[in-house]
This record gives C-alpha cells, sequence and structure tokens, in this order.
C-alpha cells in the first residue's frame, strides 16, 4: 500500500513539473494527455487546478472593474488580494468546465476528444496566461503601486498600453498552445 501511494505521489509532482515545462517542451506534456485512464487523469489534477486557478486570477486581475476597487475607501490590498483569489477561482473553474465543454464539441468534427481530455487540454494551454501573474504583475505593481486598482492615477498612457500589450502576447501564447495541444493530442 505505501509503495503506491508513494507512486501516486510521485505522479503528482510529476504533473506539477509538467504545468511549468509545457512553457517549454509541449509536445511532450500534450502527448502524455492521450492517457485518459482514471489513474493519469487523478495524477493530474493537482496540476490541473493550479493552472485553472492562477490563469483565473490573472484573468481577472485584468478586468476593468479591478481598475476601480481601490476608488472604495474601505479597501484595502489584502481585501484585493483576497476577492481575486475568490473572483480567480470562481472564474477559472467556469472557463475551464464551460470551455473544456466548448472545446469538446469543437473537436467532435475531427474524431473528438474525452471532455475530460479537452478540459485538461484547455488547463495546459491556460499555463501562460498563469505565469503572467507572476512575471508581469509583480512588476506592474512596482510601476504603479495601488494606482493599478484605482481610477485615474498614473497606471494610464503608453506604460500601461505596453503591460496591456504584453498581457495580449501571454493570451496569444495560451491560444497557441491551445491549438497545438489539440493537434497534439491527435497525433500517433
Amino acid at each position: 500500500m505505501s509503495a503506491r501511494v508513494d507512486a501516486s505521489r510521485a505522479d503528482e509532482r510529476f504533473w506539477l513539473l509538467r504545468a511549468v515545462t509545457v512553457l517549454a517542451s509541449p509536445r511532450e506534456v500534450f502527448g502524455a494527455l492521450r492517457d485518459d485512464s482514471d489513474t493519469a487523469a487523478r495524477a493530474r489534477s493537482e496540476a490541473v487546478l493550479a493552472l485553472v486557478l492562477l490563469s483565473g486570477i490573472a484573468s481577472v486581475l485584468w478586468t476593468p472593474n479591478y481598475g476601480r476597487l481601490m476608488d472604495d475607501v474601505s479597501m484595502d490590498g489584502l481585501l484585493v488580494a483576497v476577492i481575486a483569489f475568490i473572483a480567480g477561482g470562481i472564474y477559472g473553474t467556469a472557463a475551464y468546465y464551460v470551455g473544456g465543454l466548448l472545446l469538446h464539441w469543437a473537436t467532435r468534427a475531427v474524431g473528438g476528444t474525452t471532455l475530460r481530455q479537452a478540459r485538461h487540454v484547455l488547463a495546459f494551454a491556460s499555463a501562460p496566461i498563469a505565469l503572467s501573474l507572476f512575471a508581469v504583475w509583480p512588476v506592474r505593481l512596482a510601476v504603479y503601486g495601488e494606482d493599478v486598482f484605482r481610477s485615474g492615477g498614473s497606471d494610464h498612457g503608453a506604460g500601461n498600453t505596453a503591460f496591456v500589450a504584453i498581457e495580449l502576447a501571454f493570451v496569444a501564447w495560451a491560444l497557441g498552445l491551445l491549438v497545438f495541444g489539440v493537434r497534439e493530442l491527435y497525433r500517433r
């Protein structure tokens, strides 16, 4: 029993590592998603959860409503972080299930994937958006501080446009990974 639990934990750590390596070597990661057994899916579940939550948080932080959260005087940085975590979790989960369903339906024309494979491809393809939470947001907060969450302020103009362009590059990267991941799933 202990050996099976240790092997299961090793598989989970392996997939958590793949959540990062999908950015550099996606062929290996998406190819491994062909195994849709319950054991393989269970091993990927923590990595999928992490990617869904992190990409959801990164996505909601870019919405216009978050740019005005601290206009209310009762809001502080900790409350903004808590709201981003909760809303990001909800948004990421909704995108995971609805997007996975849409992807599943879209791939039915070319042979189809299982619903679980479609959701897992979507989750691993969202890795660049999750990465933007750690690559873009610390810099943006260092440059603009709390103005990021206030109307007006110093976070407008060319600097903000550059940050938006960088974020759009991460989104384009994620879309490219999604297309690549679906193609890789069908490759034999």
